[in-house]
């Protein structure tokens, strides 16, 4: 699990680790940029479109997004991951650009389904690649540092857009042109380092004497075996989803409007949206590390892990809305993104390697992630059509803490239930 990159020191688990944090950073840039931006959009179609509207801009990018996690996670364990991450990546690029040149929010919705369906080419390979490469003593730490690109690129693409977008009134079509240069960025650096199928077929031959893979995608041996219905949704594995559903809910509703929460509701401007937004993100990596070390270090607490992260982040949740000033408010959003789905994440992840079948693995993963993102294509819409009822956001993260709290009771009650058996 060591061997080095072609013409370079590094081993290729480590460039491996560097490359899919710089695609997440890619990725969230752009799914950050347009929500502080939803004002400047509003104006430049017309002035009359709706918070719902504008909602469903995130809806469809993450429709897109959820519609491709099954087949892609089928295409990567068949055809292999540099195969569907660099056609994805080309599509997402492509998208962003006819946002840019959009001219309606028609051209908008399709724009963001076409980048939804390309991103979607990623969580399954970039996932695939960290189990089938990544020494297994440094999987979960690493995982953790993969996910903090999601983390960086979507402080930077909050920050950004509030500051050059809402700020220095720049079109909000820089940032769309931001996110192609960085995707092309990305898509030169997966040509250069990710192993193609041969090379991928020759590796694991090479360590399978020392250790048996645990994805097993080119090998032609394995790959007589399917991963059955049954096992997928087993008991633990469906409450394991369903709280993935819940944890993603409350991320992506608070991603996707709380700048607008903070400035149409709590008083915040400018620049100062963005930046507060961007704590969530920032917090998170810290929270992932440490997380992350502490249950490696106490592998049989994994559960134990989950349920308190996941409550404390309900919590959170909910002191937010509930704050009285701005300063208990933002110590709410530092402690969420501490505690909340980026650094619980490669914990889940982690356990979900633990108990998921060994057959098929980028096929797990994509029902894994299929069943968080759908949330993700609920929660934008439905806070919008909250917001255009009542006038206020808060019902939202209310709904959101409510489903964080039954997630985590469901999956503990199953992982209790597991004990009583054995």
């Amino acid at each position: 699990m060591d061997a080095k990159s072609k013409g370079s020191g590094m081993d290729y688990w480590k460039k491996i680790v560097i490359l899919l944090c710089a695609g997440w950073v890619t990725i969230w840039v752009y799914r950050s940029a347009l929500s502080p931006a939803y004002p400047q959009i509003n104006a430049s179609l017309g002035g009359n479109i709706s918070d719902t509207a504008l909602g469903f801009i995130s809806t469809c990018y993450f429709f897109g997004y959820v519609a491709m996690q099954i087949p892609a996670g089928f295409l990567v364990d068949k055809i292999g991951k540099k195969k569907v991450l660099i056609p994805g990546f080309i599509v997402f690029g492509l998208a962003a650009f006819l946002i840019s040149q959009a001219t309606s929010i028609s051209m908008i919705y399709f724009g963001s389904v076409l980048a939804g369906l390309g991103c979607g080419s990623f969580y399954g390979s970039a996932y695939s690649l960290t189990s089938q490469n990544i020494p297994k003593e440094k999987r979960s730490f690493s995982t953790a540092i993969v996910n903090s690109g999601s983390a960086v690129g979507s402080g930077l693409g909050l920050i950004l857009s509030s500051f050059l977008v809402v700020q220095l009134q720049f079109p909000w079509q820089t940032m769309m042109y931001i996110s192609v240069a960085l995707i092309i960025v990305m898509l030169i650096a997966f040509i250069a380092i990710i192993r193609n199928n041969k090379e991928d077929a020759e590796f694991l031959a090479q360590s399978e004497a020392a250790e048996a893979p645990e994805v097993t995608e080119e090998t032609p041996a394995v790959e007589k075996e399917h991963v059955s219905i049954k096992k997928l949704f087993a008991p633990k594995m469906l409450f394991a989803y369903i709280l993935y559903f819940a944890t993603c809910y409350g991320y992506y509703m608070t991603v996707t409007w709380l700048p607008n929460f903070l400035g149409t509701e709590r008083g915040f401007e400018g620049a100062a949206i963005g930046f507060s937004a961007s704590l969530v993100a920032f917090a998170s990596i810290p929270g992932a590390l440490f997380f992350s070390r502490l249950a490696d270090k106490y592998m049989h607490k994994k559960v134990q892990f989950i349920v308190v992260l996941e409550l404390l982040a309900a919590a959170m949740l909910l002191f937010t809305v509930q704050a009285t000033n701005s300063t208990f408010l933002l110590i709410s959003l530092i402690m969420y993104g501490f505690l909340g789905k980026l650094a619980v994440e490669p914990i889940i992840i982690s356990w979900l390697g633990e108990n998921a079948p060994k057959i098929g693995i980028g096929t797990t993963l994509g029902v894994f992630n299929f069943f968080g993102m759908m949330s993700s294509v609920i929660a934008p819409t439905l806070t919008g059509s909250i917001s255009d009822a009542t006038g206020s956001k808060v019902m939202g993260f209310y709904i959101s803490v409510i489903l964080l709290v039954v997630g985590t009771v469901l999956f503990l009650l199953a992982n209790l239930n597991k004990k009583k058996t054995a």
